[in-house]
């Protein structure tokens, strides 16, 4: 028996992570993140559709009848090549970027 394994992050813990990692100052960086959000929740809400209608459709054409795969899986794909691109033009900060503290600072 397989158990379920649950993939998906709640849209509020992915945006504070990435805020975390980008200059929050950088309205551009602060705009991708946006988008980033946006493109998850469409995807999302295709996965649902596909979820609840089944891969694939019975489409019928006059006396044909025929099925092919959703519409939406194509979709599904150029949405998840959007985040994609998205995530990788994040500029993250990385810990060199971040202020060195001591504890001399402290004091």
């Amino acid at each position: 028996m397989t158990t379920k394994f649950r993939t998906d992050v709640g849209v509020d813990k992915i945006k504070d992570y990435l805020m975390s990692r980008i200059d929050t100052s950088n309205p551009v960086e602060v705009e991708k993140v946006g988008r980033y959000l946006k493109h998850i929740e469409m995807y999302r809400r295709m996965e649902r559709t596909v979820k609840k209608e089944g891969v694939s459709v019975r489409t019928k054409n006059g006396s044909q009848v025929f099925v092919k795969s959703h519409p939406l899986l194509g979709e599904m794909n150029k949405v998840n090549a959007s985040i994609i691109n998205i995530e990788r033009s994040i500029e993250f900060i990385t810990d060199d970027d971040k202020p060195k503290f001591t504890v001399n600072d402290l004091v």
